[in-house]
């Protein structure tokens, strides 16, 4: 059997770019008389900007500290030992950087049980242990914690999750095995797998001590201080720390049945994390903790070794490092500054435009519409909203205050615009109404203004052809809901300068969003693959499928919505207008749908209805299902899953050789970040390739192997 040194030692070698973490021990005697303490201070050297993680390093250190400490409490040198982390971040759980290097299931294993190993040293110490979470603490951070005797958790802590199967791993340093235990199934299948799987919700440091997760919660600003004069407690004895009674009944086949209910709705069973991590769970029910780590240890194994967690790292990485460096934007020094910002529309969506560059630039945003009714409603729109975020307490009074007098309305675009930086048009999706708009501000707006177009499909150079400068014309695709949705699609029309472009990104970061570069083709990325997608669906539905079997095909997709309930979500008459759209541009590949025109005709919101009696379950509607006129071929919920993802990796294979975007990268990331599409299916192009779809359609894979995949 190989020593735990001699195991993250060989796994250290595959690894030689780890972030080292440092395991620093230091002495002190606790207040009170209570005896002296050994802490140990996890610290990569970086500032909280690059968090401490755990590599196979970081944990030969933290298993030196150990050795030292366990030396010292056996010959009653100490009382107790605790660990805590450098300011603002505590751990943020093992390297991903590492594990994508990984190309066998015994070197997963090694990862997995080199963990465990080092960790549950600090619960076998001859004296009590304890965990100051100070700071951000995510996955295998959280586990370190929880093989300690006891927890303090600092309120001013932002951000604490075991986000694993989000990832599309299991928690495997413990979570799984020690958390239901600590503090009972339900909690635990609401922090692994619940808030998981909605996008990685994260817990506050109070919200961690109700959930009883830490014994006690203190300020920040004295955060240590207060947890060592309260360890000084328990020890002396002045402290008790009780927990409640855990339900190890019919409380916990609930709590489990319930977490599967939530995986079923989230991924359809088509990612196994979830399911693997709650089979932990239910095993763990007995309390024997190290039949709980051997499973752990074989469940990551196994998922490292699978597609979806490459998927989800690789998806992770798009966001966090991709995301912040859109591909194909001009330098930031050509940006110019915007001090003043127009929107015209008064509608919901520009109000919803208006709201977010006042708040993301704090400058004055001035909207303009056809009537004065119409302008005061979207005046009237943003000061509500801004009196919503005083009431939850976002923002105070004088906040309120100044942002309210930063935005106002005019129905002259002359009076409104001279002196704007950057206007954006929110009308009506058609290119005559669009040019009309762009001629007016032209007319008006200062020489070097940014013109930006809100437009979800028409042609942004065509839109400028008129202008006597259409240099200054960008596409600036926001998605709806636009404060929830990170990505913004930034399009470069045939004129368009690189000091409008880079104006652009610049304003995109200030607003924090995803800004993707995008050629000026047909309804660019997300609405054309999205379109493409619904419409082999409409298609199946129109020859003779039943709406429920089109529907459920791409339920394994695991997608947020439904087809249907998303084109609700979009509105029909929007999906009509941007098939119709495409259908001009690319006829053999682009229908519309007569069904779809007869429900936009009829004036209906969706195909569904929502009854109380019913859940609210989406039903087919009556009233449509008569409209229907369907022919008599009848596929197979296989059959449609396989013309809906061919159509997809076609059309993504014909816009990568169009230029539409950078790489295949890009169509991920803007899946994710505007349509919502899941993680652990790395957007859209690592499970074409996963699937064979790729090689079937196009003869090659979108990403090179080892890239969202298993290495070679």
């Amino acid at each position: 059997m190989s020593t735990t040194a001699e195991l993250l030692k060989g796994a250290a070698e595959l690894f030689p770019d780890e972030v080292v973490t440092s395991a620093h021990v230091r002495h002190f005697e606790l207040p009170a008389g209570a005896g002296r303490f050994a802490l140990i201070t996890l610290d990569n050297g970086f500032d909280h900007t690059k968090p401490t993680t755990f590599g196979p390093q970081s944990l030969a250190n933290l298993n030196t500290a150990i050795d030292q400490v366990e030396a010292e409490a056996a010959n009653g040198e100490i009382v107790a030992a605790g660990i805590t982390g450098k300011p603002f971040i505590f751990a943020v759980g093992a390297d991903l950087k590492g594990v994508e290097l990984l190309k066998k299931h015994d070197e997963a294993l090694a990862i997995g049980k080199g963990g465990h190993d080092v960790f549950k040293r600090l619960s076998a110490l001859a004296v009590p242990t304890f965990a100051y979470y100070n700071g951000a603490a995510m996955g295998g951070g959280v586990e370190v914690g929880l093989h300690c005797t006891y927890r303090t958790v600092s309120k001013a802590l932002p951000a604490f999750s075991l986000p694993e199967v989000f990832l599309g791993l299991v928690p495997g340093w413990g979570g799984c095995a020690i958390l239901p235990n600590l503090i009972g199934a339900e909690k635990a299948v609401q922090v692994i797998i619940e808030n998981s799987l909605n996008q990685n919700r994260q817990l506050k440091g109070k919200q961690v001590f109700e959930l009883g997760i830490a014994d006690a919660l203190f300020e920040g600003a004295d955060f240590l201080e207060q947890s060592l004069i309260w360890t000084a407690g328990v020890l002396n004895g002045s402290v008790a720390v009780e927990r409640p009674e855990i339900d190890r009944g019919e409380g916990w086949d609930a709590a489990v049945a319930r977490g599967r209910a939530i995986a079923d709705s989230k991924v359809h069973g088509a990612a196994p994390a979830a399911y693997r991590a709650l089979d932990i769970i239910e095993a763990a029910k007995d309390g024997d903790l190290q039949k709980g780590f051997d499973a752990e240890d074989q469940a990551l194994a196994d998922l490292i070794m699978g597609g979806e967690l490459r998927s989800g790292i690789y998806a992770f990485n798009l966001v966090q490092k991709r995301g912040k460096r859109p591909a194909g934007a001009p330098d930031k020094s050509l940006a110019r500054p915007v001090t003043k910002v127009g929107v015209v529309g008064a509608g919901l969506m520009a109000s919803q435009l208006a709201l977010l560059f006042l708040r993301r630039l704090e400058v004055p945003v001035v909207l303009t519409d056809i009537d004065q009714e119409r302008v005061d409603k979207g005046v009237g729109y943003v000061h509500g909203e801004i009196d919503k975020l005083l009431g939850k307490g976002r923002i105070n009074q004088d906040k309120a205050n100044r942002l309210k007098g930063l935005v106002s309305g005019v129905l002259d675009k002359a009076e409104g615009f001279a002196d704007a930086d950057f206007v954006i048009e929110a009308v009506f999706e058609e290119m005559s109404v669009k040019q009309k708009v762009f001629a007016e501000v032209e007319a008006v707006a200062p020489a070097h203004a940014i013109l930006a177009t809100n437009t979800s499909s028409l042609s942004v150079s065509e839109m400028a052809s008129k202008l006597r400068h259409p240099e200054r014309v960008v596409g600036f695709h926001f998605f709806n809901p636009v404060a929830v949705l990170p990505l913004l699609e930034i399009v470069k029309g045939e004129q368009t300068d690189d000091a409008s472009l880079a104006t652009a990104f610049g304003v995109a970061k200030k607003l924090k969003k995803t800004a993707v570069l995008t050629k000026d083709a047909p309804a660019f990325v997300v609405n054309r693959i999205l379109t493409r997608f619904m419409g082999e669906i409409q298609n199946v539905i129109d020859e003779g499928t039943s709406v429920e079997t089109a529907e459920k095909a791409v339920e394994p997709l695991g997608l947020p919505m439904s087809p249907l309930v998303l084109l609700e979500l979009v509105g029909p008459a929007i999906g009509l207008h941007v098939s119709e759209t495409l259908n001009r541009a690319f006829p053999e590949r682009f229908t519309v749908s007569p069904n779809l025109k007869a429900v936009v005709e009829a004036g209906k919101r969706g195909f569904y209805v929502y009854k109380p009696e019913n859940g609210f379950k989406p039903e087919l509607d009556p009233e449509v299902a008569a409209l229907l006129k369907q022919g008599d071929t009848v596929l197979t919920e296989q059959q449609v899953r396989d013309r809906v993802l061919d159509a997809v990796a076609q059309e993504i294979g014909l816009m990568l050789e169009e230029g539409v975007v950078a790489e295949a990268q890009d169509i991920d990331l803007c899946l994710i970040t505007g349509a919502g599409w899941p993680f652990h299916l790395g957007g859209i192009t690592p499970y074409l390739d996963r699937e064979g779809v790729s090689e079937r359609v196009n003869g090659k894979r979108f990403l090179a192997q080892g890239v969202a995949s298993v290495p070679a």
